[in-house]
């Protein structure tokens, strides 16, 4: 059932970001098996991946979902489930399509039940490989593990834009931070490229403006939205309101996030820390780790954060040029002022 990638050709650019994930990022040891799951699309990227994984000289299996069921994908095909039971690390290397979110929950609680290290790289381009994939994540560690001590001190978040965000965040101190800055552990699997911290948070209100993507396979359909930013409105972790000029985003995003009864409810508040990305470039994958604050409605991955609630759907929104205050009872730091963080690396 599986496929052998030895053969397939690839770009020689994708040769430093494969090379990154598998020794930077996962840390893959040649006593180690891997599972590399992957779909026609994105074939040219799982073969540089395993070109990397054959020159660490370890045991993987290769799958692409094509060769093993219909897509969209209904459920994760069983061969690829009981791959990764014997697997210490997993590889998700797929363009992700409409209603499929349920397939990768049930590989992901895998991953959470065995303790994998898993690489999620989920709609990954050759642009992502080229640019997000070959940061310093040593560099981006050592940023995310200062904001993350930085956060966990922190009782309320304050953040605004120029476009109009204006995000009162406070925190739950039951709930858990967590950093995946692109250093991969059996704490918490990871989107490669990495760099962020997230949370769930205690409640959110105001406004934010979505001027750079939404989440999901909304973000392949309209790309970035500097030119028609999505305003959402915020009411003790509900969106209250959406506005858009594109009504049609406006729509859809509406319809995605009232899919279950909390669809709507603010799930993840996250900070994004790799600063190897310069611009958003339309992808989700890449551009919630753009430097500055991403949100998601939907689930608040509770087996992770300790949030008791959970939803079908997750959907995150990035928006750009932010300034970022942490507060306390002792007062407030700003560690972020127009998009540039005022923390050293």
């Amino acid at each position: 059932m599986a496929t052998d990638l030895r053969s397939e050709k690839f770009r020689a650019e994708f040769r430093e970001g494969a090379h990154n994930a598998v020794h930077t990022c996962l840390r893959i040891q040649s006593s180690e098996k891997v599972t590399l799951i992957t779909d026609e699309a994105t074939r040219e990227i799982a073969a540089s991946l395993a070109a990397e994984l054959e020159a660490r000289g370890c045991a993987w299996s290769g799958f692409v979902l094509e060769e093993l069921a219909q897509r969209p994908l209904q459920a994760m095909p069983q061969a690829v489930l009981d791959d990764m039971e014997t697997s210490a690390v997993s590889i998700f290397a797929v363009q992700v399509q409409s209603n499929e979110l349920r397939s990768r929950m049930q590989m992901t609680d895998v991953v959470n039940r065995r303790k994998m290290r898993h690489a999620h790289m989920v709609n990954i381009t050759p642009d992502v490989m080229m640019q997000g994939m070959r940061a310093d994540f040593l560099a981006v560690d050592r940023l995310s593990q200062k904001v993350l001590e930085k956060v966990r001190a922190s009782s309320h978040v304050r953040a605004t834009t120029v476009a109009g965000t204006n995000l009162h965040v406070a925190l739950e101190p039951s709930y858990k931070w967590f950093k995946t800055s692109g250093i991969i552990s059996t704490e918490k699997w990871g989107n490669l490229p990495g760099g962020e911290c997230f949370t769930a948070p205690g409640e959110v209100n105001g406004v934010f403006v979505v001027d750079g993507v939404v989440g999901d396979f909304l973000c392949a359909r309209y790309g970035i939205l500097r030119d028609e930013p999505l305003r959402i409105v915020i009411e003790k972790n509900r969106i209250v309101t959406v506005q858009c000029s594109n009504k049609r985003l406006e729509q859809e995003f509406w319809a995605y996030t009232h899919t279950d009864e909390n669809s709507d409810r603010v799930g993840e508040f996250a900070i994004g820390t790799n600063i190897g990305v310069t611009q958003v470039i339309g992808n989700i994958l890449q551009d919630e780790k753009f430097p500055g604050i991403h949100i998601a409605f939907g689930d608040p991955y509770g087996a992770h954060t300790g949030a008791p609630w959970k939803s079908s759907t997750h959907i995150d929104v990035v928006g750009l040029g932010f300034n970022i205050w942490l507060g306390n009872e002792s007062g407030e730091e700003q560690i972020m002022r127009d998009g540039k963080f005022l923390i050293e690396a």
